[in-house]
């Protein structure tokens, strides 16, 4: 590994030696001011310090992103007068640490390792030679169906009926994962794809250990065989709400499926270096509203201010009142603003949520060390990093929201809802509308069996239904069901509705998916579950 920069250092956590490669030695050569980038910006940075090789990578290449400021350079006069581009940001590689997929984008992916593997037997070459060269994990979650609900054991059905439905893909899986060195499988019935990365395959910082020959000078001592490297997390993935780690500190976001394999085979993703919008956070949430409130109403914000293909960053005294949970449902949303991911820099509230969901303390330990080293620790008396343009929400005047209908970004105040779905049954298609007549709101259809004609007894309960009626019920999503908040106020709404009396209508489909083991456990313990139950909202 080069250290064309200079760079490369030693840093000590406990008994622990770490190879890193430190940023601040491009402040030194006057490349770059670290305390004015944002925070992602600085991610990017180290990941093109670090495995610059002058081939995939170029010094220039990480002369560009260290030199990155608030507006794009404006192209030189001779050079718009000879219609040349000139101007702009410029093209940089980036490769991320890890790739993870789920599994109808993912099991595609396997497939081609699969058929390089074979193409190399042919050839009379060593298949096992063909593998990732970065950590690759894939979490099956898209492919289970709910073919059974409201029952008890829906859940160990549903998962009996995908292993039959999809036999011949768990065996290739299965294979795969004994074949591949750097793969591994995360089988259904585990949760939902960017929950079990939030929880539990994320490092924040990771290690990774190289022979001391890949350093030309050694800097822990030429007594050591290998050495152990520290970097910051980074990853793709093939869907696009990966963004759901940024909340976590991890820079990542979702690809299509060749970008994703080039990664795995080393080669390094080509992007422009992006802008950088800065979302500045006050106050703190009312009581009642939650992070789906929040997420809905920051969607709004930066669709209308417009962030594709940009990066948006979080900062202000807001995120020191706001939990990890409510950041990554609101980095989680990335997509639906448009924008390439929503950051939310590591702080002592990431290294909070690291303990609770049993991170070691000596992972907590390097975390720590390295980020503060890196000047890529946010406290709150940090200062706010330079922008590409800001906005600001005072967490303060967020009130309840749905979203739609039809989008997201159109959100409906809980006070407004009655009369916005009114207006929406009629309203033109074109107007985000379901266009029915005054006349076919009133007509009324029949679910279940009606009155035998020579008996006159119902077969069956038969229930009338008109325009408006709800007829799926699904307490699940990457965005909601991993929310603690949410989903205790879910079961909370279940309590109370079980305890009035209340029941669902018979032609309403009810699901409940938690977005990891742990979700579940939580609302068990809280006595949740039950009430879910008995509303047909099974897990």
């Amino acid at each position: 590994m080069n250290d064309l920069f200079k760079s490369r250092d030693v840093l000590k956590v406990g008994k622990q030696a770490y190879v890193i490669f430190r940023l601040d030695a491009l402040e030194k050569a006057g490349l770059t001011k670290l305390s004015k980038l944002p925070y992602s910006i600085r991610v990017v940075l180290e990941a093109a310090l670090r495995q610059c090789n002058d081939k995939e990578i170029t010094q220039q290449d990480v002369k560009n992103i260290a030199a990155w400021t608030p507006t794009p350079p404006s192209p030189p006069p001779f050079s718009q007068k000879m219609g040349g581009a000139g101007g702009g940001r410029p093209g940089i590689p980036f490769l991320p640490g890890r790739v993870i997929m789920q599994d109808f984008t993912g099991v595609p992916a396997v497939v081609d390792l699969a058929a390089m593997r074979a193409a190399v037997a042919r050839l009379g070459g060593d298949p096992k030679k063909i593998n990732p060269l970065v950590p690759v994990d894939l979490v099956i979650d898209h492919s289970v169906q709910v073919d059974f609900f409201a029952t008890a054991d829906a859940l160990n059905r549903n998962a009996e009926v995908e292993f039959q439905r999809n036999r011949e893909r768990y065996e290739f899986l299965k294979w795969g994962q004994k074949a591949f060195a750097n793969f591994r499988v995360v089988p259904p019935m585990t949760g939902i794809v960017h929950q079990v990365n939030l929880e539990n395959l994320a490092e924040v910082v990771m290690t990774k250990r190289q022979t001391s020959e890949v350093f030309a000078k050694h800097p822990v001592g030429a007594e050591t065989s290998e050495v152990l490297l520290a970097f910051p997390d980074t990853v793709v993935g093939t869907d696009s709400h990966t963004t759901m780690i940024n909340g976590l500190g991890v820079v990542g976001w979702g690809v299509g499926g060749i970008e994703a394999e080039a990664v795995m085979l080393g080669q390094p993703m080509d992007m422009l270096l992006p802008d950088v919008i800065g979302f500045k956070l006050t106050g703190k949430l009312k009581e009642g509203v939650t992070a789906t409130d929040l997420v809905l109403t920051v969607t709004q914000m930066l669709r209308k201010k417009g962030v594709v293909d940009k990066f948006v960053e979080f900062f202000g005294a807001g995120l020191d009142s706001m939990s990890l949970t409510d950041r990554a449902t609101i980095a989680n949303m990335a997509p639906e603003y448009g924008a390439t991911m929503g950051y939310f820099p590591v702080d002592e509230e990431t290294l909070r949520y690291m303990r609770l969901t049993g991170r070691s303390d000596e992972t907590i330990a390097l975390t720590e060390a390295y980020l503060r080293a890196q000047g890529l620790f946010r406290d709150s008396n940090s200062p706010a990093p330079e922008f590409t343009d800001t906005l600001a929400l005072d967490l303060g005047a967020v009130v309840p929201s749905l979203a739609g209908p039809k989008r997201p970004q159109d959100r409906v105040a809980l006070a407004d809802l009655k009369e916005t779905f009114r207006k929406a049954l009629t309203a033109p298609v074109k107007e985000r509308g379901y266009e029915l007549s005054a006349e076919a709101l009133t007509r009324e259809a029949a679910f279940g069996a009606p009155p035998s004609s020579l008996s006159g007894q119902a077969n069956g309960d038969s229930i009338k239904m008109k325009h408006g009626a709800v007829v799926i019920a699904a307490i699940t999503s990457c965005t909601n069901t991993s929310n603690p908040s949410v989903m205790i106020t879910a079961g909370l709404v279940a309590k109370k509705a079980v305890e009035k009396g209340l029941n669902v209508k018979p032609y309403v489909k009810t699901s409940l998916a938690p977005g990891s083991l742990v979700v579940t456990e939580y609302l068990k313990k809280a006595g949740l579950l039950e009430p879910l139950s008995k509303l047909g909202f099974n897990v």
